[in-house]
């Protein structure tokens, strides 16, 4: 049974309050907090959050700007629930892209997504949900392109206009657009708005 209003927003001030308190940025995907970017002035940012209200959870106000050296991809956002070291709550793709469920098929090696209407080329990335399994062949938080989309059905590819990558199992879970940020030189990362939500 799902979670109520009441709980869900409960749940999510603990995290806000407790847990989720600095954000820090990756190079890559990690289960761990691993890959976080490093060198020149870069520090984690202090983040606040509103309180909850129908099972959503919005940042304050807009991060205070992460300094990046010269040449970093910038990935995904982190949570800690410290400045320094602490312990790591979990990490969010770049650019915050609209979540949607999917399935996909071995024997087709299509994806398909309601709601979704990708476009060739769109990077994405999938993650499996509770009791779910992502489809055989592919890796949670690695980058993949999206070829022969057509309005909610879609191959992934490793590379723009590339070839499908094959399903080798059924598979499911959540893909979201990532939007990844190359610094040829040192500058500025900037993070405007953030929502947590249960569903």
């Amino acid at each position: 049974m799902p979670l109520d209003a009441t709980s869900q927003d409960y749940a999510l001030d603990q995290l806000g309050t407790n847990k989720l308190t600095f954000a820090s940025l990756h190079t890559a995907y990690s289960a761990t907090g691993a890959n976080e970017v490093n060198g020149g002035s870069y520090a984690r940012q202090a983040a606040t959050w509103s309180a909850a209200s129908a099972g959503s959870k919005a940042l304050t106000t807009t991060l205070p700007s992460f300094s990046v050296p010269a040449s970093t991809t910038v990935e995904y956002l982190g949570f800690w629930d410290a400045s320094t070291l602490g312990n790591f709550q979990g990490m969010f793709p770049a650019g915050g892209g609209t979540v949607y469920t999917f399935t996909a098929s071995a024997s087709n090696n299509i994806f398909t997504a309601p709601g979704s209407g990708y476009s060739n080329g769109a990077t994405v990335v999938i993650f499996p949900t509770a009791g779910s399994t992502i489809p055989g062949g592919f890796t949670a938080g690695t980058i993949y392109f999206v070829v022969s989309a057509s309005t909610d059905t879609f191959k992934l590819s490793a590379t723009s206009g590339g070839s499908a990558i094959t399903v080798t199992a059924d598979g499911s879970g959540i893909v979201q657009v990532i939007t990844a940020e190359t610094f040829a030189g040192a500058g500025t990362y900037a993070v405007s708005a953030g929502t947590l939500t249960l569903a």
